[in-house]
């Protein structure tokens, strides 16, 4: 009976407090009591962190707070591991700032700046931005970089997401901003100009682009001048070369792929080629050979061209370097694939025979007659360069009989004084005149030319004058020193200044037995020889097909087709009529 009763109290008791206690209305119907917004704001406080972050992400946009940041980091800061792998970036701020000493040996290194700050938002994030002086521009990290993270970046009312993709999509506003988990592709952006920026809590960080250091602008080239034509040659910067190249060849079929090279320089390496032309075996082969280089530097296009050719110790060169940007876009144009270095003026050209390296650019800028005569010429002083001392030696010590009876006592008037014999008397002016060459090179400026001239007038008429030489020798000297500056190339000059002593050489010891000996032998070295696959002496030998633009300059619009030893994937470079106004009554042909 008393539990009973007892029962029916609790009853009693429950029912009067329902009634006594405030319910809101669940249907909607009538008066709805709203939270104001300092409630609102306690009782989010009073809420685990969690169930806060829940909370927000369930309501609709237009109850979230206005300025309330909902940002998800990848890791949360108390919660961030111990750093395991060193190569990668940790959640914790003073982990990668520790890491980032150790790589740059900070403080001791001044070259990089560590700039500390805090990032606008609610709440505030901790950060720090790495880079390099005088490869970054200053400017632009203060403008570009610090500038948004610092003062626009709580601007969006809307910050849902993650903080890393936030910053790189809605605050940083650079043209090129990329996020790296690794230190070793950070470190390679920094020490190329960029900005690196480690954020609290964020296991990556982003590598802004702001390089802008000095450099030497466009000029006219120093080594590859012509009179009419283009005056510009490349500069230190790869993409500015690279751009150049662009203004000639304005298509989409123009490629450039990129590569590192060098496991301690990381410079990088351009390979330009027209996609859809190029042999797909010769841009290959190239890339693997690039690829394959195990070095810790390759700072300049003469140390890779050493890399790259077939037969290093081979004597004519088996690379094209031009630093002319018509040049590499007329080779592209033809096949060819181009290599540019970053920080070096000279661009590789792929594959090359012998009449690429005695041809000039400007031979397809003027008239055709013009341009075979220069070539005529340049293969007259071809051989002049390298033959004349040692025919000379051959004539005067073994084959008397070939000079006329004049010529012969006018020569032997001359030398009559000489206290040395003709093959001495050779290898002096030919040793002094290098001097000379050498000399005028490494002196600065106007002095290098005043002791060419020194050198070669007062020198060489002192020596006449002292009975040390005779004077049609030194006719001889300044004939093929004159015949060797006439070579376009720079590498072949080289080769026949050091191919004329072996003919010296011979031509002393055998006369012409010996001259003829040195040409089969040099042949034989032509014929073998190949450029990234392509016979050295191509068209010539083996022969192929050609447009007959080889030795002599034919008309423009006789260039129907490209070189068949390339194997390109299309043949035709202009239609059979190129020059549509002489065809009556019909459109022009349409290159296939």
């Amino acid at each position: 009976m008393v539990k009973l009763i007892s029962v029916m109290c609790m009853s009693l008791w429950t029912k009067l407090v329902k009634i006594l206690q405030y319910q809101p209305n669940r249907n909607r119907e009538g008066f709805v009591l709203k939270e104001t917004p300092q409630e609102r704001a306690k009782l989010a406080d009073q809420q685990p962190a969690e169930k806060r972050e829940a909370a927000s992400f369930n309501k609709p946009k237009g109850e979230r707070g206005e300025r309330r940041s909902t940002l998800r980091k990848p890791h949360k800061v108390h919660e961030a591991p111990a750093q395991e792998d060193p190569d990668r970036v940790s959640p914790s701020l003073q982990v990668n700032k520790k890491r980032i000493y150790e790589i740059y040996g900070l403080p001791a290194n001044k070259d990089f700046i560590i700039r500390d700050f805090t990032v606008a938002l609610k709440p505030p994030v901790q950060a720090f931005a790495l880079f390099m002086e005088g490869l970054s521009d200053k400017a632009s990290v203060n403008q570009y970089v610090l500038q948004p993270m610092m003062l626009f970046s709580n601007f969006h009312q809307q910050t849902d997401g993650y903080l890393l993709d936030y910053l790189e999509k809605r605050v940083l506003i650079t043209n090129q901003v990329n996020q790296y988990d690794s230190f070793e592709k950070i470190v390679g952006g920094v020490n190329y100009g960029a900005t690196a920026i480690f954020i609290e809590g964020c296991a990556k960080a982003l590598v802004v682009e702001t390089k802008g250091w000095d450099h030497r602008g466009i000029d006219t080239p120093s080594n590859e001048p012509i009179i009419r034509g283009p005056q510009e040659g490349f500069g230190e910067i790869l993409r500015s070369n690279t751009a150049l190249v662009r203004k000639y060849i304005r298509s989409a079929q123009l490629t450039t792929e990129m590569f590192k090279l060098g496991k301690i320089s990381q410079n990088d390496v351009a390979v330009m080629y027209l996609r859809g032309v190029a042999n797909q075996s010769l841009v290959a082969e190239v890339k693997r050979r690039i690829q394959s280089i195990q070095a810790d530097a390759v700072l300049d296009s003469g140390i890779l061209e050493q890399y790259l050719e077939d037969r290093p110790w081979n004597i004519a060169p088996q690379v094209m370097a031009t630093e002319r940007p018509d040049r590499v876009a007329y080779m592209i144009m033809q096949g060819k694939v181009a290599i540019f270095l970053d920080g070096n003026p000279y661009v590789l050209v792929v594959p090359t025979t012998m009449f690429d390296q005695l041809h000039s650019q400007e031979d397809y800028y003027l008239r055709p007659l013009y341009g075979s005569m220069l070539r005529l010429i340049r293969a007259f002083a071809f051989y002049v360069a390298f033959l004349t001392p040692g025919v000379y030696l051959a004539i005067v010590l073994f084959h008397k009989e070939m000079i006329p009876t004049e010529l012969l006592l006018a020569i032997a008037g001359a030398r009559e004084r000489v206290p040395f014999p003709s093959f001495v008397e050779v290898v002096i002016m030919e040793v002094s005149f290098e001097l000379i060459r050498e000399a005028g090179l490494r002196v600065p400026g106007v002095l290098g030319s005043t002791i060419g001239i020194v050198g070669a007038l007062i020198l060489g008429q002192a020596a006449v004058q002292a009975n040390l030489v005779s004077p049609i020798l030194v006719i001889i000297v300044a004939v093929t020193a004159l015949a060797g500056f006439a070579i376009p190339s720079y590498s072949l000059q080289f080769s026949l200044r050091i191919v004329r002593f072996i003919y010296i050489l011979l031509g002393a010891l055998l006369g012409f037995v010996g001259i003829v000996f040195g040409l089969f032998i040099q042949m034989h070295m032509m014929v073998s020889l190949k450029s990234f696959g392509v016979p050295y002496l191509s068209p010539m030998t083996p022969a192929t097909k050609t447009s007959g633009d080889v030795v002599f300059r034919v008309s423009v619009f006789n260039w129907e087709k490209r070189a068949d030893y390339l194997n390109t994937q299309k043949d035709n470079l202009q239609p059979r009529v190129a020059r549509g106004w002489v065809k009556k009554n019909s459109k022009p042909d349409e290159t296939e």
